[in-house]
């Protein structure tokens, strides 16, 4: 039975491998032909291109790794079936739920590669696209406002009018308030650099305060500054939450929820992030009815194309589910599961229906 499991296991490897070089460039195409509009603004270039496009890679090889699993799977064990290779597994003994198990352990694998690539690689690549684009093509990062970035902290009130691809702030102003809601003074500094845990260097800092006795008005070149606000924080206009980090989002949520504000798309991204390490053993196992049904049923392309409906179906109940618990603030953590659990029963119910034939 081993032998069996290191040939099923490679070829089904070897078959998703493939796949996913095929999407992989599928993906570079399409992201060439969307950076060709940006060619030519001050330095950037098609070399500028190429580095992008090539820094969005990790982000795609997390979204369609799933896809290539499910895919591959469908290919291998279809070939396996048309050969009658399965068939003779299936007569020296092997069961489909032990071919299912082996197909699990295998979506364990490589959903450690994905847990890794979600929670380290592509978040990083993805950060480090959209500013290397902003740093060549000299823009700023896209703000919530006109008026800038607006951030609550405690009972203080941020407002950056400009935040640059190093995280470097531009035209702040904070504005502080008394228990009693009054504002009692408003700090504007002309720039604001990271230094880690110690808090931004402020620099052309003007101070006012507002109190009973008149205005008072302190001028300083540099001043330290301790703020919620944090590079991660201001991540979130870099990257959709679909693609942060667990740790980033976790902190972000943690943040909103600190100061009141609405955090519900992000608690079902980080969700999602717990969640979807169990889509490739579920993806591959949804692909076994689909494949060792007989030739008889089907060749391998329609058998193919009826295994993409089935992710593609997964994929749009799991935006319906996102959509309709924003709409009516469902808990993030079924809006997230409930679509996986659904699947996993249609799986478990396919092998189970093609083991009674």
């Amino acid at each position: 039975m081993r032998l069996l499991a290191r040939y099923l296991g490679a070829q089904v490897l070897g078959a998703s491998g493939f796949v996913l070089l095929g999407l992989l460039v599928l993906f570079a195409f399409f992201d060439v032909i969307q950076e060709l509009g940006s060619l030519g603004r001050n330095n950037y270039g098609l070399g500028q291109a190429a580095v992008v496009v090539l820094l969005n890679m990790p982000g795609h090889l997390y979204e369609i790794l799933p896809v290539a699993a499910l895919i591959g799977t469908l290919f291998a064990l279809s070939r396996l079936v048309g050969n009658t290779e399965y068939a003779v597994m299936r007569v020296s003994g092997l069961s489909n739920w032990r071919v299912a198990g082996y197909f699990a352990a295998i979506g364990v694998v490589l959903s450690l590669i994905l847990l890794l690539l979600g929670e380290y690689v592509a978040p990083w690549s993805e950060q480090a696209a959209q500013r290397f684009k902003l740093s060549a093509t000299r823009s700023v990062v896209a703000q919530q406002f006109r008026s800038g970035l607006w951030v609550k902290d405690g009972s203080t009130f941020i407002n950056v009018r400009e935040v640059m691809p190093d995280s470097t702030l531009r035209d702040i102003e904070i504005y502080g308030f008394d228990a009693e809601g009054r504002l009692g003074w408003i700090r504007a500094a002309r720039e604001a650099d990271w230094r880690g845990e110690q808090g931004w260097n402020l620099t052309g800092v003007m101070e006012t305060h507002f109190s009973a006795d008149g205005l008072r008005a302190v001028h300083r070149e540099a001043q330290t500054w301790q703020s919620v606000l944090t590079p991660d924080i201001l991540s979130v206009l870099l990257v959709a939450p679909e693609r942060m980090s667990a740790r980033t989002l976790w902190r972000y949520v943690a943040h909103l929820k600190a100061n009141g504000q609405k955090s519900s798309r992000y608690e079902v991204a980080l969700w999602s992030k717990f969640v979807n390490p169990f889509i490739i053993p579920i993806m591959m196992l949804i692909a076994m009815p689909f494949a060792i049904q007989g030739p008889r049923t089907g060749g391998t392309s329609s058998k193919i194309f009826l295994g993409i409906l089935a992710g593609l179906g997964f994929h749009l109940l799991s935006r319906l589910f996102g959509h309709l618990g924003l709409l009516n603030d469902w808990p993030p953590a079924a809006v997230s599961t409930l679509p996986l659990l659904i699947f996993l029963g249609f799986a478990l119910a396919g092998i189970r229906w093609v083991e009674r034939r």
